[in-house]
């Protein structure tokens, strides 16, 4: 294993625990184990660093850490769904990774703002339309009497992506104008 790789692994875990505590810290609870909060700044620091393989390893982790200690469980197939797919998947805003660098190193504002939009956007909307997929299926029966699971699911889940998902968005904005270095490194080569 070369030392890169073991440093992109040390930081996905390192990342996934600093999610933890931030997903631990209070924040806005709008339904039994729905929140929105910061929570998923650390996993998309992490898709920028390294890239849509090791967000998704930081994002799984923080699932499997999140089951530990504040799980939510009815069935093992909702547990693979809600806290091992859906957290994973935070990690595809990985794909955009490229783009925000070279906005960040080019010192483009405008370009890296736009990028940053949609790779959060993006790790958020693949997060939440696993909860979305396990609302439905396994969570639909607390919808209030007359309301569809598919609807029921589709307001709580849309309501707590859209929320957590600004609150990330200018987490990260703030985050990259202040303190870049986190999210680029130094020598990093952005083509990669």
């Amino acid at each position: 294993m070369n030392k890169m790789r073991l440093v992109s692994m040390i930081e996905a875990s390192f990342f996934a625990a600093f999610a933890l505590i931030l997903d631990l810290l209070p924040s806005i609870h709008i339904a039994p184990w729905v929140s929105i909060s910061f929570a998923m700044v650390p996993i998309f620091v992490i898709a920028f660093r390294w890239g849509t393989v090791t967000g998704m390893l930081s994002g799984f982790l923080w699932g499997v850490m999140q089951l530990i200690f504040d799980p939510a469980m009815f069935t093992p197939l909702q547990v693979i769904i809600d806290y091992f797919i859906a957290f994973a998947f935070i990690g595809l805003a990985g794909l955009f990774r490229r783009k925000v660098l070279s906005g960040l190193k080019d010192k483009k504002r405008f370009t890296a703002v736009l990028w940053l939009f949609v790779a959060v956007f993006a790790g958020s909307v693949a997060r939440y339309f696993w909860h979305f997929v396990a609302g439905v299926i396994f969570w639909g029966h607390y919808a209030p009497k007359g309301t569809s699971p598919f609807i029921y699911s589709f307001v709580i889940n849309g309501t707590a992506m859209l929320g957590s998902f600004f609150l990330c968005f200018i987490a990260l904005v703030l985050l990259c104008w202040n303190a870049s270095k986190f999210i680029f490194m130094k020598g990093q080569d952005v083509t990669s």
